[in-house]
């Protein structure tokens, strides 16, 4: 009887932390699928929605940015110097329990105003589970692109 319970017991656990992984999958697909349309409308509130308040983001070649002013700026960066107007993400894994946090691994892709690409690389996300959902935590990416 010991046995049966115990096995109940994991098997309502194994279920609970499959559906909040579940949660967070569906929760960074949704954010990905409009990440970019802060791009195409010059709108860095989309963009800035998208990360926790106390976020981190980590750009190759330059110093981390930190918080929604960070974001913000690195959205300015982005909009302005680089030129960048939309892109995509490619999520390839989503590590963790789905309780706090989750790590999401991928690839990215970066289109300019004519739709050319331009850029593309790699990424992990650590998302923060947030009074107001799933929200990028750390952000770090890098070029496949020798430069």
């Amino acid at each position: 009887m010991k046995h049966a319970l115990a096995l109940a017991a994991l098997f309502v656990a194994v279920s609970a932390a499959a559906q909040s992984l579940d949660e967070a999958k569906q929760a960074i697909a949704a954010s990905n699928a409009i990440y970019f349309h802060s791009f195409a409308r010059n709108d860095s509130s989309i963009f800035i929605d998208r990360y926790a308040d106390d976020c981190r983001i980590m750009a190759p070649g330059s110093p981390a940015l930190d918080g929604h002013e960070g974001a913000a700026g690195f959205f300015r960066i982005a909009y302005d110097k680089i030129g960048l107007r939309d892109g995509q993400f490619i999520t390839t894994a989503v590590y963790g329990d789905g309780k706090e946090y989750v790590t999401e691994e991928g690839l990215w892709k970066s289109y300019d105003a004519h739709h050319l690409l331009f850029d593309h690389g790699k990424f992990l996300v650590l998302w923060k589970k947030t009074p107001k959902g799933w929200k990028m935590f750390r952000d770090s990416f890098s070029s496949d692109l020798n430069r």
